[in-house]
This record gives structure tokens, C-alpha cells and sequence, in this order.
């Protein structure tokens, strides 16, 4: 049975964990993921959303062959997953990821890869790996750094906490909290909002924020008009600007246009 199911509806794909009853990242769900990143990208989807079935959005990694792999071995398993994980992260649409229940390991750093996360109520969050004695293999501490602040992401990574989304909206972790039972309609309809968007625009805003990342506010500035100035040879630039001219000359308010995302 999969693991990991990916649908193209419109502009929008879904990509949902079924590996009850934890859904559990093992394997399996990493070349599905693989290949549902792939079904992605040569597609006509302009956004994402990840989801889970089941009360949890996921426990973390499956740690059942861990003991079984040579050093070697795990290393090479370990950088799939990164890379998959990493693949997710810099697809150039926006992704919106919505969790419910359980949101720990493995399952915590695949939700920090996307643009912004959507929680029930009830959601927690958190590193488990130190309950094993290892680190958050996949990039989870400093990805929380990134958002939420060192001395967070320290306290968190050590104590393995289940953190209330409510207190991981507040340090800047969570984009936003809705109601359990509407969740999913939620973050489906900011999905598809984002996905109605100017798509290069926003790909080159993921550009920029990455650079950051990497290194800080110079190396953004630096690429910053490489990047930004081939929007204004795009399709939607085209059309939104002249239009804006339209409304600011005539006194109007400024008229949502309905973009191709080319």
C-alpha cells in the first residue's frame, strides 16, 4: 500500500501521508515523494498543499531498520531524505502545509520546508531525537532558529517538548491556527488562492528568501535584480501594470487580476 499520494486538481496539487496509524517517514514514503515531487514539476500546478490523513500529521522517522543499517548505509538513506525534503522546500510555487494532531521529527522538518503552515488547534509540535540521543537529522533545529530564534530552537531540540501550535504561532513557526474541523478547508482555500497568484513572482520571492538564508541581507541585495527584473518581461506583469496605471490615473482602486502565472 502507498504511502504517499499526490493529485493534480487544477491549478493546485495535493500531496497527502497515508502510512497509518503515525504516518510515519520511511523508505517507501521518500521515493513516493520523490516521484510525486517529480508529477509536480512537470505539471501546470501553481501551488501545493500538503496534508495527512489520520488524527496525526505524523510521529517522524520510521526508527524500526535504523538499528540494521551500517554507517554507510545510513548516510546514503539520510541524504535521500534531505535531499527529498530539500527538493519539497525549493519547488518554485508556494506550498502551504496543514497539520493536526501529532506534528514530531521527521514529520515537524518536513512541515518547516513549506511556505507556510496552517494547525488545528489541538496540533503540537516538536523534536523527538533527543528522546534517542541524536540530533534533528534533517534540518529541523536551525530551521526553527531561522524562524522562531536560537535560544527556541535550543530549548525545544533538548526537552522534546509537544509545543501547542498556539505557542508556535506566537514565536513565528506557525503561519496560522484554525479550528480543528476547518482545517482542512482552510488551508485548502489559501492554497488555492496562492495558486491563482503571480506564480513567477512568488518563485522569485522563495529565490530571494533562500538567498538570505544563506547569506543574510548583502546576498540578497546582490541578487536581487537578477532575479526581480525578468518578472517585468512576464505575461502577468504585462497586463497588471498597465492596469494599475489605469486605476491610479483614473482615481480607481487598483483591479485584481486574473493571473496566468506566466
Amino acid at each position: 500500500m502507498a504511502h504517499l499520494s499526490c493529485t493534480i486538481d487544477g491549478d493546485l496539487a495535493i500531496m497527502c501521508l497515508h502510512n497509518p496509524s503515525q504516518n510515519r517517514i520511511g523508505v517507501e514514503m521518500i521515493d513516493e515523494m520523490r516521484q510525486a515531487l517529480h508529477t509536480i514539476e512537470i505539471s501546470d500546478a501553481r501551488a501545493v498543499l500538503l496534508r495527512a490523513n489520520g488524527p496525526d500529521f505524523s510521529y517522524g522517522g520510521d526508527i524500526e531498520p535504523w538499528p540494521e543499517w551500517t554507517e554507510r548505509e545510513m548516510r546514503t538513506r539520510f541524504e535521500t531524505f534531505m535531499w527529498t525534503f530539500n527538493q519539497f522546500e525549493r519547488l518554485p510555487v508556494p506550498t502551504v502545509t496543514a497539520v493536526q494532531g501529532l506534528c514530531f521529527g521527521g514529520g515537524f522538518e518536513l512541515a518547516l520546508r513549506s511556505d507556510v503552515i496552517f494547525a488545528g488547534e489541538s496540533a503540537r509540535f516538536g523534536h523527538s531525537e533527543q528522546s534517542i540521543a541524536i540530533v534533528t537529522l534533517l534540518g529541523g533545529v536551525y530551521r526553527v532558529a531561522e524562524r522562531a530564534g536560537r535560544s527556541r530552537a535550543m530549548e525545544w531540540a533538548m526537552t522534546s517538548e509537544q509545543v501547542p501550535a498556539a505557542e508556535m504561532e506566537r514565536f513565528g513557526v506557525v503561519n496560522k491556527i484554525v479550528p480543528d474541523d476547518e482545517l482542512d478547508h482552510a488551508a485548502t482555500s489559501f492554497a488555492r488562492k496562492l495558486a491563482q497568484g503571480p506564480t513567477k513572482a512568488h518563485a522569485a520571492h522563495k529565490a530571494l528568501l533562500r538567498t538570505w538564508a544563506i547569506g543574510g541581507v548583502a546576498a540578497a541585495d546582490e541578487t536581487m535584480f537578477d532575479i526581480a527584473l525578468p518578472l517585468f518581461r512576464t505575461d502577468d506583469t504585462r497586463v497588471a501594470i498597465p492596469a494599475a496605471i489605469n486605476a491610479l490615473r483614473s482615481g480607481a482602486p487598483r483591479p485584481a487580476m486574473p493571473f496566468q502565472g506566466r
